[in-house]
């Protein structure tokens, strides 16, 4: 994974000494709370319901385990002992102190991590695919340019300050993991027929107040003007995008009220005085960058120990449930990459204690090469497992609590933190998470629903990702009150939808029976090898709606 240079380290060192002198000055009453919002919150300092809260970024989802280790201690020492795993891979703490915040920064910038732009009106925090680098379908390894969309962007003069946050996803990958089509730019790197990458950009996209799939802008960009021509379309969104209202301010909405075409006429027309300019990309300014994501020198896997591993999951039912839904097909023979489970009853969705954190880190050590990656949908990733060492690590995360081998199913379920904590959400998102749960825990019933994603979001800001959900929970406010309404048909991926509302909202302590009702008609309707969507895309809303309303 990438390792910070002397230019990285300085930059980040003196952020740190930056923010320490503003929160002395604003904590002496020298700075006002107005002065003191816009430089906070670019150093991803909130100011939540009960408390302050730190969000730590997670560059494209990439974690080596000294990092992990190092968040869970700063967990134990400056907050509640927990850190939250969101649904764009960075880490928040819930409960700093704000007069702590700087020795936070200080001792991540140790590990070569930090908070810059994960929030503000600023590029965020880039995505990917959590399998980049392994995964069996990849054209294209999509972390280089990652890192290069993150060197461009970090404190960019020109984007400081734009009409609302920004965020990209990137894949290389035949099947879309990253969630491109609901960006406000996605990136889809893949090959010609001479092997040269070209890059397919999209622009528009996005959950939120205002959900709208992506168009595409190109099809084919060559790799060499990458920059260039991201940086033509932020800038005609920083000129042209809303800033009279900020539920307007989104890219989404310029691209909808110009018009792709047009749209993609003001880019190419910028694009025009940037391209091969001084930041399109050259095949060794490529190379340094992709010099750090090398392939860890694994071992050769025997074939015996192959054999000896498909019959294992022949003849032990609950290993072979977890291998089934935990752990995912690597380009290398005799390699896998796993999923820790983070759905565990006892626990928010997403929530990670110190201590787990601390024994995640060894496991990554033990079983692997020290990386980890962190999914959009709120789990942890190791990368490189040995099939020979599967049935070990299997144990070890079973005595931890994170081998539930539901990954993909119901009980997979993305949740923001929602009212427990968020001083935006409408209504609380946990309790519903957990209320689900421990509605449909019996493995057999969720086996037999087959691939189904329930996600739940406190508010319209979408964190929890709702709208794209199979079944998506929306909290709402009626006077005072908290409602959740309730969507079907949302998906990402290839074929991304969004989903449509059922109907009036529901009270708390309904949702999990209309839960069922809704699963009650799927397994009625559907036909042999049918998934959720299948059936709900063949037949439609009007008999699930029927079916709760009744």
């Amino acid at each position: 994974m990438y390792r910070y240079d002397n230019h990285d380290q300085t930059l980040v060192d003196e952020r740190v000494a930056q923010f320490r002198d503003q929160m002395r000055r604003y904590l002496e009453g020298k700075i006002s709370d107005e002065e003191f919002l816009p430089l906070r919150v670019q150093n991803g300092l909130y100011i939540q319901r009960y408390a302050p809260m730190l969000r730590i970024a997670i560059p494209y989802g990439m974690l080596a385990s000294y990092q992990l280790r190092k968040l869970g201690e700063i967990a134990a020492r400056y907050d509640r002992g927990y850190g939250h795993f969101t649904t764009r891979t960075n880490l928040q703490l819930n409960w700093p102190k704000l007069e702590d915040v700087p020795d936070i920064l200080a001792d991540l910038a140790s590990v070569q991590m930090h908070a810059i732009q994960t929030s503000g009106n600023d590029i965020r925090n880039t995505t990917t695919d959590q399998f980049s680098g392994i995964a069996a379908d990849e054209d294209v390894d999509p972390r280089p340019w990652c890192e290069l969309i993150r060197q461009w962007s970090t404190f960019h003069p020109e984007f400081a300050y734009l009409p609302r946050k920004f965020k990209i996803a990137v894949t290389g990958a035949e099947e879309d993991r990253a969630a491109i089509q609901v960006h406000d730019v996605g990136l889809r790197f893949w090959r010609d027929d001479a092997g040269d990458v070209r890059v397919k950009v999209l622009a528009g996209g996005g959950l939120g107040r205002t959900p709208m799939i992506g168009g595409v802008m190109c099809e084919d960009l060559p790799w060499r003007h990458l920059l260039t021509y991201l940086e033509a379309l932020v800038r005609v969104y920083n000129q042209f995008g809303r800033r009279d209202n900020k539920f307007k301010a989104r890219i989404k909405i310029l691209v909808k009220a110009l018009g792709i075409d047009e749209f993609r006429r003001r880019v190419e027309e910028e694009w025009a005085h940037l391209k091969d300019g001084a930041q399109t990309l050259t095949e060794e300014a490529v190379s340094a960058v992709a010099e750090h994501f090398v392939d860890p020198p694994r071992r050769e896997v025997a074939d015996d120990a192959i054999e000896a591993y498909e019959r294992l999951r022949g003849e032990n039912r609950a290993f072979a449930r977890f291998v089934t839904n935990n752990v995912t097909d690597h380009k290398v023979a005799g390699y896998k990459a796993v999923t820790l489970s983070l759905k565990r009853h006892d626990h928010s969705p997403g929530d990670v204690t110190s201590e787990d954190m601390a024994a995640v880190a060894d496991l990554a050590d033990e079983f692997g090469y020290g990386e980890l990656r962190v999914t959009h949908e709120q789990n942890l990733v190791l990368t490189d497992v040995p099939v020979d060492r599967m049935e070990e690590l299997w144990q070890r995360l079973d005595a931890l609590g994170m081998a539930n081998p539901t990954v993909g199913t119901l009980a997979d379920l993305i949740c923001c933190p929602g009212g427990d904590y968020c001083s935006l959400a409408n209504a609380k998102s946990i309790p519903v998470a957990q209320s689900i749960q421990e509605r449909f825990e019996n493995l057999d019933f969720l086996y037999d629903l087959g691939p189904l994603e329930l996600n739940i979001s406190g508010c319209m800001n979408a964190c929890g990702h709702h709208h794209v959900g199979h079944i998506g929970i929306l909290g709402v406010d009626k006077k005072g009150e908290e409602y959740y309404q309730i969507s079907l048909g949302g998906s990402q991926g290839n074929e991304s939808s969004l989903g449509k509302i059922l109907g009036p909202s529901f009270y708390r302590e309904d949702v999990t029976d209309v839960i069922d009702k809704l699963l009650k008609v799927y397994v009625g309707e559907r036909t042999p090898d049918e998934t959720f969507l299948d059936t709900y895309r063949r037949i439609g809303l009007k008999p699930f709606k029927e079916h709760v309303y009744a």
